[in-house]
C-alpha cells in the first residue's frame, strides 16, 4: 500500500496534465517570451510564498515543528492542493505530517482550523490598507455580486452552520468528538495568543500570503508588459479572491482566474495581456512546481513523514 501510495501523487498529476495539456502548452509559449528577469522574481516570490505557509502553520500550532520538514510538507501540499478542490489536499498533507510528529488529532484538526479562519480575517485589513493608501481603486464595480448571487451566500453562509449545529445535535455519536475539537481550539488559540512569535507568525503570516501571491502576478504581468501598477495588480488579485474564492475550484483555478482577468480589465489593461498574465502565473505557480511537489510528496510517504 505505501508503494502505491509513493505512485498515487505522479499518477494524478501525469491525468491532470493530460487533461488540460493545451493551457500547459499555451501558457509556456506566452511565458518563453517574457522578461526572464522578471520570471525569476516571480520564481523567488512563488518561494517565498511556501515558506510563508509553513511560518502560518507553525503559528497555528503551539508544538515545534521542525522548519525543513515542515517547507517540504508545504510544498507536497501545493501539488496535492491543486488536485483536490477547496484546499483539502494540502489539509490531508498537513493533517499527515502533524500526525506524524506525534501531535494528537484533535490538535491537528484544531490547528487546520484556526489557519482555514486565519487566512480571510487577515486579508480584510490588507484590503482596507490597499483601499485607504489608493482610493481609486475602488472602481472594480464589476466584481461586486449582485442582489441573487448575495443572498445565495447568505443563506449558505447561514446555512451551513445551522446544519452543522443541527447534525451535532441529533447524531450522537459525532457530539463528543466536535465537543473535544472545539474545546481542543479554544485552548490552543488561547495559548497561542498568549506567544507573541506565534501571534506573528499566524497573522502576519497569513496577511503576507495574499500579497506575495499578488506580487507574483505581477512580477509574471510586468515580464509581459502589463500596463498596470503593482499596487493595481495586487488589489486586483486580493478582491478577485475575496468576491469568489468561495468556490471549491482545485486551487482556486477557474473562477478566481476569470475575476482575476475581468479586474485587470477593469483596471484598463487589454483582455489578451491580462487573460496572457494569469495564464503565465498559473503555469509558473502551478504547473512548474507540480511535478517536483508530487516527487517530494512521494518522497515523504516513502520516508513515513506523511
Amino acid at each position: 500500500m505505501r508503494r502505491a501510495a509513493v505512485l498515487l501523487p505522479v499518477l494524478l498529476i501525469g491525468v491532470w496534465a493530460a487533461v488540460d495539456w493545451p493551457s500547459v502548452r499555451g501558457g509556456t509559449a506566452r511565458l518563453a517570451s517574457a522578461d526572464p528577469w522578471w520570471l525569476l522574481l516571480a520564481v523567488l516570490l512563488t518561494c517565498l510564498g511556501w515558506v510563508a505557509a509553513a511560518v502560518v502553520r507553525q503559528g497555528s500550532i503551539p508544538d515545534r515543528l521542525p522548519t525543513g520538514l515542515l517547507i517540504a510538507s508545504q510544498f507536497a501540499a501545493g501539488a496535492a492542493n491543486h488536485v483536490l478542490p477547496a484546499s483539502v489536499g494540502a489539509h490531508a498533507v498537513t493533517l499527515r505530517f502533524y500526525r506524524s510528529q506525534g501531535i494528537p488529532l484533535a490538535r491537528a484538526t484544531a490547528s487546520i482550523a484556526l489557519y482555514s479562519l486565519a487566512k480571510p480575517i487577515a486579508k480584510i485589513p490588507v484590503l482596507l490598507a490597499f483601499v485607504l493608501a489608493f482610493p481609486d481603486m475602488l472602481e472594480l464595480g464589476a466584481l461586486v455580486p449582485d442582489d441573487g448571487t448575495l443572498l445565495l451566500i447568505t443563506a449558505c453562509l447561514v446555512a451551513g452552520p445551522a446544519a452543522a449545529a443541527l447534525l451535532v445535535t441529533l447524531v450522537r455519536p459525532l457530539r463528543r468528538p466536535v465537543l473535544a475539537l472545539v474545546r481542543t481550539a479554544l485552548s490552543d488559540a488561547r495559548v497561542l495568543h498568549t506567544r507573541p512569535s506565534r501571534v506573528l507568525a499566524l497573522w502576519g503570516g497569513s496577511a503576507a500570503t495574499p500579497v506575495l501571491q499578488g506580487c507574483v502576478i505581477a512580477a509574471v504581468g510586468a515580464s509581459l508588459g502589463l500596463p498596470l501598477s503593482w499596487a493595481q495588480v495586487v488589489f486586483a488579485f486580493l478582491a478577485a479572491g475575496t468576491a469568489v474564492g468561495a468556490v471549491p475550484a482545485p486551487g482556486g483555478i477557474g473562477p478566481v482566474d476569470a475575476a482575476l482577468v475581468l479586474a485587470m480589465t477593469a483596471f484598463g489593461a487589454p483582455l489578451g495581456l491580462a487573460t496572457a498574465t494569469v495564464i503565465g502565473y498559473r503555469v509558473l505557480t502551478v504547473w512548474v512546481p507540480l511535478l517536483p511537489g508530487a516527487l517530494v510528496l512521494s518522497a515523504l510517504v516513502q520516508r513515513e513523514v506523511l
